[in-house]
């Protein structure tokens, strides 16, 4: 029995964690030009650059949700990925281009700010990891969150 429950949890504990082969990126599509002597090997990369790293909402009323669109160009010479975005509020949802941002082209990272049960001054960061050097990048936006009047 003991043997027929460990297996039972083997066999969970290996199926749960939800592995698809179809997640895996290329190899040739991660490369890290970095070397121990610190010079760059002359490998091409991309380069992420943002049209704005700041957006300001202006004046909200406590409840109020905002969305802004950050726009980026790859200006490197190889593709661009995004592989994560975080945020430091579950209060600000990113969305962004999944697929890879060949050079010259651009590409979208949408936040939406929701304002419930926040108020004063707000400053939220937005970190994007990418196959960049340096791999992040910090977007911010800000906001000044009223309570709105009882009447």
């Amino acid at each position: 029995m003991r043997a027929f429950l460990f297996f039972s949890f083997l066999l969970f504990a290996v199926t749960a964690c939800g592995y698809r082969h179809g997640d895996k990126l290329p190899v040739d599509m991660v490369k890290n030009p970095k070397t121990a002597s610190g010079e760059d090997e002359g490998v091409k990369m991309p380069v992420i650059a943002f049209e704005k790293q700041t957006h300001d909402f202006g004046r909200l009323v406590m409840g109020e949700k905002v969305s802004y669109t950050f726009r980026f160009t790859n200006i490197g010479e190889a593709d661009l990925i995004i592989s994560h975005v975080s945020t430091n509020c579950g209060c600000t949802v990113p969305e962004y281009t999944k697929e890879p941002v060949k050079p010259g082209e651009t590409g979208n990272l949408s936040v939406t700010f929701d304002s419930k049960n926040r108020k004063g001054f707000q400053n939220k960061t937005i970190t994007v990891i990418t196959n960049t050097q340096p791999n992040s990048s910090e977007l911010n936006i800000t906001a000044m969150v009223a309570i709105p009047v009882q009447k």
